[in-house]
């Protein structure tokens, strides 16, 4: 039995509800199917189902009831036709790009990503024959100027890893219509709850799951959403046939932390703000960049797109890295780690850690600096997070 999708429903109770699928049992709590495969009736009936002709799951690696779940929840919160989970966010970004191009076809992508997502668009696919094109993300001429002939996708993270640069989602989605290409969009700073780029003209979106929706540490995820059509013609066979899927246990660790996502985005984003404010009155430190004040550079965007700031903070200490290992060494409460979106509070040197494999010139153009730090708020009480920071920035 699967309960009402309830497109009527607050994200609060789609993110309980949508989507839930009870055995003959009627378990409150999602049930968790740890299986490889499906035993089918009958011979007929295994036939039919792998034609297509008879609804149900054939094996883990296509689908499986705990993921389907997610998959359905995600789609509710999102507001997509159709989903697919992948074992974690490069999975999912990786799918997104490469299940739709071929040799010969370009892809234009805003300059600060990732860099597990630049070595994508930069190395891997020029290696089968798929032109690239990096361009600065926040200038709408920048991507018009890029488009070509073969032009079939264009990629962006907004706000960006680490630098929280904002790029306009409509504006270039209509540049993406106007090419015949797709926008891929990489939502994971945002959350899906602080901003809907299906809404705004994108025309897929991709999460690591591993950050907010999971939240605590405890696994990887990923998940594509998109319209029903461009999945079943480009993301499904590619899907099935190189097994980047979910693992039920993690869809359904994941389905627990969509439960609370609302609360501990919430009280993140509130503390990041205060977080915020406070650095940028701080003499130690030289820039501080937040979608929710006024100075972002792109705040104009972020009160068009985003319905919210966001968890992370990033900022640049006086002193280049020796002052940022001075500060990261001398924290208590707030831990050093590459990972985000987390309960507990993480701090990261993008120049020696997610971001060390790009040129000096690379990271200087995405805003990269001895001295930038990323800071991803938890939900730590914060004054306490306030007093660490405050004898940390005594130490640097």
């Amino acid at each position: 039995m699967t309960s009402n999708f309830g497109k009527d429903w607050k994200p609060q109770t789609a993110l309980v509800h949508a989507g839930t699928l009870r055995s003959q049992f009627g378990e409150t709590s999602e049930a968790l199917y740890l299986t490889q495969g499906f035993l089918y009736d009958s011979a007929e009936a295994a036939e039919a189902r792998f034609k297509g002709e008879e609804p149900g799951f054939i094996y883990s690696r296509y689908a499986n009831p705990t993921v389907d779940m997610f998959e359905k929840r995600m789609c509710a919160l999102e507001g997509a036709e159709d989903a697919r989970a992948t074992a974690s966010g490069m999975a999912a970004v990786s799918a997104a790009l490469l299940c739709s191009l071929k040799a010969g076809d370009h892809v234009v992508a805003a300059r600060a990503l990732f860099g597990s997502c630049r070595w994508v668009v930069e190395t891997l696919m020029p290696r089968y024959g798929i032109e690239t094109t990096l361009v600065d993300g926040k200038s709408l001429a920048a991507w018009e100027e890029a488009i070509r002939p073969n032009t079939k996708l264009f990629f962006l993270e907004s706000p960006t890893n680490p630098t929280l640069e904002v790029c306009d989602i409509a504006g270039i989605g209509r540049l993406a219509d106007g090419a015949g290409a797709r926008l891929v969009v990489d939502n994971v700073f945002a959350t899906p709850l602080l901003q809907k780029p299906l809404e705004l003209g994108a025309h897929v979106v991709v999460y690591s799951a591993t950050k907010h929706i999971d939240g605590q540490g405890r696994c990887l995820g990923g998940v594509v959403l998109s319209d029903k059509e461009w999945i079943d013609q480009n993301l499904h066979d590619y899907f099935r046939h190189t097994g980047p899927s979910l693992s039920p246990f993690n869809a359904w660790t994941l389905l627990k932390g969509l439960e609370t996502l609302p609360l501990r985005v919430r009280q993140q984003s509130q503390s990041a703000a205060r977080v915020a404010d406070y650095l940028a009155e701080h003499p130690k430190i030289g820039r501080v960049i937040y979608p929710g004040r006024k100075d972002h550079p792109q705040a104009d965007i972020v009160a068009r797109q985003m319905t919210g700031g966001s968890t992370l903070v990033c900022f640049d200490l006086k002193g280049g890295k020796s002052s940022s290992f001075a500060f990261e060494n001398a924290l208590s409460i707030i831990g050093i780690s590459n990972n985000l979106g987390d309960a507990k509070s993480l701090v990261t040197h993008p120049t020696t850690t997610t971001h060390k494999n790009l040129t000096d010139e690379a990271r200087a153009e995405a805003g990269i600096g001895e001295g930038t730090l990323r800071l991803s708020l938890g939900l730590e009480d914060v004054e306490d997070l306030l007093k660490d920071i405050e004898q940390a920035l005594e130490a640097a």
